[in-house]
């Protein structure tokens, strides 16, 4: 099952945030399909090559089932075991995504990297508190739909090198708390887009409104 709580440690030098996996429940449904898809040609692939004999033909077969195989197998694992953390020091952000069998972290000067940009505020859904129809997890929602377009992350900056995303199935409301987290540590540091400045005066909003 998938860890979708954002957990926030506070050191003395470094903040450390980590997003764990966020794969809802329809996305992790493709996945399997596409699983299923990919073992079901394999399997006909393997059948077809047999038997063996000494016909190079049915080898090539065999051995291009078994990679697909491994593939299907890797492709899914890699997906559902997928999680990424964040640590943020006076100087760098580190990224830092980890897969069944890998482990990537990329390291990103403050004073190198743009203002931090959320993908989807454009075609934002609402916060779980506003309005009286709670669509966590369907496709209909304009936000998920973002994000399986995007499955890059749904929040970015440009670097030098190109643009960063990350935080993947991170939606407005989580992006937004996880975003006040980080300005208060960083300060100065972080800079933000100009969408923020909306979407966070609407959490201070939606939040007083629930306190009342």
């Amino acid at each position: 099952m998938a860890k979708r709580n954002i957990i926030y440690h506070w050191g003395d030098r470094t903040l450390h945030i980590t997003l764990g996996n966020r794969v809802n429940g329809r996305i992790r449904a493709l996945y399997i399909a596409e699983l299923v898809l990919t073992l079901g040609m394999a399997t006909v692939f393997l059948l077809q090559s047999m038997p063996f004999r000494h016909n190079i033909i049915n080898w090539v077969s065999a051995l291009g089932a078994s990679a697909l195989y491994i593939i299907a197998a890797y492709r899914f694992l890699a997906r559902i075991f997928f999680n990424e953390q964040l640590i943020l020091d006076a100087n760098h952000i580190t990224i830092i995504r980890n897969t069944l069998l890998s482990r990537q972290a990329s390291r990103f000067d403050w004073r190198q990297i743009g203002p931090l940009h959320y993908e989807g505020k454009q075609k934002k859904t609402d916060h779980p508190l506003k309005g009286k129809c709670y669509d966590y997890f369907g496709f209909e929602t304009q936000e998920h739909l973002i994000q399986s377009l995007h499955h890059e992350g749904n929040l970015y900056f440009d670097t030098p090198n190109g643009r960063v995303y990350f935080a993947p199935g991170v939606y407005s409301w989580d992006a937004e708390k996880m975003v006040q987290m980080m300005k208060l540590y960083t300060g100065s540091a972080l800079q933000l887009g100009p969408e923020w400045d909306d979407m966070l005066q609407e959490e201070q909003e939606l939040d007083d409104a629930a306190s009342n």
